[in-house]
């Protein structure tokens, strides 16, 4: 448990900064809620007696500072993460704590392992990007499924959603990305990332019981394309989506997503089926559970969780599966993700 260590969370009042400030007070760690938007933090805190609200703007380096002093890490909820990444992880350079990220902007990511490798790694310092359910969950599930492997063919995350009511956090970091890449579509082929104009394909993928076999994007690429071969010598990293969840995504007319239970999660259920392959072999990891981004919040504080208590395998920039216990850290997550690994 948290032990009462205090975690700053930037862009705390967000949709996903909501569920993790509440697993972090369920967890024993002292929220410390941040953002830009004094009036929203405010009401975050009267809705949780006890908060302290701090604001702070990635333009002003001050206020990041104050906004991160005394903390033992950083939580950084706030997209367009083009934006606030890189200034969020120099404050937490400059004030020697941990920092983890929610971020499925592809080029976000791409910047931080670029930009930031070296001089963690230096510092020692621990910076995880991705830690979400984009991301986070598909590399850990790909790391676990590959067990002794050290390298494979290729590897395949297919995402079926029962539907994708996105958030305006979601629009906007998509919206961001896709002019980073001037609209281009971008996969890892080739050991490579490749940007390309081409419609992506559609294919049938046969995902397990009770789902069954789902119309899929194919190269419907997802921030798994930059944490799994960050650390896995994998040449092939193929992502899909269902259709209907796509579509969805694409309509400017879905509604945010609506709290279905007493834990504010919506009635979304998802089922992720990663297929790793080598040598004609193959091995298999589905992981399943309820609301992509209220999942995302056991995600970032069981990472947060193990890197203050020293259950680290590296320091530096590194993804989920290269940082943490990939088996076990999926087996923490059992009350919100069911896991099955099959070979």
């Amino acid at each position: 448990m948290g032990s009462g260590q205090p975690v700053a969370v930037f862009g705390a009042y967000g949709h996903t900064g909501r569920f993790v400030v509440a697993e972090l007070r369920g967890r024993g760690f002292v929220p410390v809620i941040s953002g830009r938007d004094a009036g929203k933090l405010q009401a975050l805190a009267a809705s949780h007696p006890g908060l302290e609200a701090r604001p702070a703007s990635v333009d002003d380096p001050g206020s990041l500072d104050r906004a991160l002093a005394g903390a033992a890490a950083v939580i950084n909820c706030a997209g367009p993460f083009a934006t606030t990444a890189a200034p969020v992880i120099e404050a937490a350079l400059r004030a020697g704590i941990p920092y983890v990220d929610v971020a499925a902007e592809i080029e976000a990511n791409v910047d931080t392992f670029a930009h930031f490798t070296d001089r963690a790694r230096a510092a020692g310092a621990v910076i995880v990007p991705a830690m979400a359910f984009f991301g986070g969950l598909g590399d850990l599930a790909a790391t676990a499924a590959m067990g002794d492997w050290t390298a494979a063919d290729e590897a395949h995350i297919a995402y079926g959603l029962s539907s994708w009511h996105p958030t305006d956090g979601t629009r906007a970091a998509g919206n961001v990305s896709r002019e980073r890449r001037n609209g281009r579509r971008v996969r890892y082929t080739n050991g490579q990332l490749e940007y390309r104009t081409d419609n992506p394909p559609t294919l049938k993928w046969p995902f397990p019981d009770p789902m069954g076999t789902r119309a899929v994007i194919g190269e419907f690429t997802m921030a798994d394309v930059v944490t799994i071969p960050s650390h896995l010598s994998i040449p092939e990293v193929c992502t899909y989506m269902a259709v209907e969840a796509a579509r969805d995504l694409s309509s400017p007319d879905t509604p945010a997503p609506a709290a279905a239970d007493d834990h504010g999660r919506s009635a979304q259920t998802f089922l992720v089926d990663v297929v790793v392959r080598s040598g004609g072999i193959e091995r298999r990891a589905v992981a399943s559970g309820q609301d992509i981004y209220a999942v995302t919040a056991p995600l970032v504080v069981e990472a947060i969780d193990r890197i203050l208590t020293g259950r680290t395998r590296t320091v530096g920039v590194a993804s989920a599966g290269k940082i943490f216990d990939a088996p076990d850290f999926l087996r923490a997550l059992s009350p919100h993700i069911s896991l099955e690994l099959r070979s």
